[in-house]
């Protein structure tokens, strides 16, 4: 059976991307040395996403997930060597949620370190993130943070260090901030809440890191949400949690792997119980500005992705199936004694003959 929704064929593409940007074929080889890294950003449904890649993806080898560890084992099927750097199989090894700029620099350091055998060749990595709409997920971060979450142990390093706390100040005082309003979450202007996935997947070495002094603000919004375009456009797969059936989909062509299990769709989650007016709505809006426009050009290159995916494999079935339609009609088409004759295999001029003539 089909799981996987029909492309809609009057979607209005907004913005062009070549076709090499489309296609995204990869050739994974888990027993050679590539490495898929998941970038997780809080609020996007990575953990059940992360879940799914150690517990839900068929394997030669299944990833070994023991009852009461947070962490499970993902080796290769011909060594002891993991292919995935998430969560759930290496741990927080770089940092608790951290962004692109921290993985980029530190993924290959602790992977030599955890697997020194390796240093011979390199390795390929393969970096995945999931999306979400930016009113959805600054809600949920808000109702995380009102019961408690901070995600203060976050390194945030950039160019070989952590910001100072007058380039990061906090946004309460205490333990957490739990409790909170929203309007007191959308208050603080330090909040990390907002256009938290353009800065997740910038290279932020390109505006300075955290110092906010270091370029204009104007400037320095444009060569975030630019460079989170371009790293986004690079990643090997990205998913929107909006759309899990896609997601899975592009995901199991992308990388020539299958979930055992499909993706759920559950639109019933934290923050589609808020209820919000749409003035709080618009004021959202206005503080992940980034985001929204992110989110827009993400959106429509994951729409135009599947629905060039699906047309490519809807042609392929056509043309397999006109293919033994035809190897059908030219078998019939045999004259019976020719046919009833043991031994007799028609000639490949007299089959090219009959299949043109049908």
């Amino acid at each position: 059976m089909d799981l996987f929704p029909t492309p809609d064929p009057h979607y209005e593409k907004k913005y062009y991307f070549p076709v090499r940007e489309l296609e995204r074929s990869l050739r994974f080889d888990m027993k050679g040395d590539d490495v898929i890294v998941f970038l997780h950003i809080q609020k996007t449904g990575g953990t059940t996403f992360g879940r799914h890649l150690v517990q839900n993806v068929r394997l030669e080898v299944p990833c070994d997930c023991r009852p009461g560890q947070k962490k499970c084992t993902c080796y290769r099927p011909n060594r002891r060597e993991t292919w995935l750097f998430s969560r759930f199989s290496t741990g927080w090894s770089c940092g608790l949620h951290a962004d692109w700029t921290e993985l980029t620099n530190c993924v290959p350091g602790v992977l030599d370190r955890r697997d020194p055998a390796a240093l011979r060749t390199p390795r390929k990595f393969y970096y995945i993130t999931l999306l979400r709409d930016p009113v959805s997920r600054y809600l949920s971060e808000w109702r995380h943070v009102q019961r408690g979450a901070t995600w203060k142990t976050s390194l945030h390093m950039c160019d070989g260090r952590t910001p100072t706390p007058e380039e990061l100040p906090p946004c309460y005082e205490g333990t957490d901030w739990s409790g909170c309003t929203l309007q007191e979450f959308m208050d603080c202007p330090y909040n990390l809440a907002n256009n938290r996935q353009v800065r997740m997947l910038a290279d932020l070495s390109l505006v300075g890191c955290y110092n906010l002094s270091f370029i204009p603000e104007s400037k320095r919004a444009q060569l975030l949400l630019e460079s989170a375009k371009k790293n986004l456009r690079g990643m090997a797969f990205f998913g929107l949690t909006e759309f899990q059936r896609k997601t899975q989909y592009l995901f199991e062509r992308t990388f020539n792997l299958k979930f055992i299990r499909p993706f759920m769709q559950y639109n019933s989650t934290r923050a589609g119980g808020v209820e919000v007016d749409e003035d709080t709505i618009r004021r959202i809006e206005e503080l992940n500005d980034l985001d929204m426009q992110l989110y827009d050009y993400a959106k429509d290159l994951f729409q135009q992705r599947y629905q060039y995916k699906r047309q490519l494999e809807r042609r392929e079935q056509r043309l397999k199936s006109r293919e033994e339609r035809l190897l059908h009609r030219a078998k019939e088409a045999l004259p019976r004694e020719d046919a009833e004759e043991p031994g007799r295999v028609p000639t490949e001029d007299y089959m090219s003959h009959i299949i043109e003539k049908w």
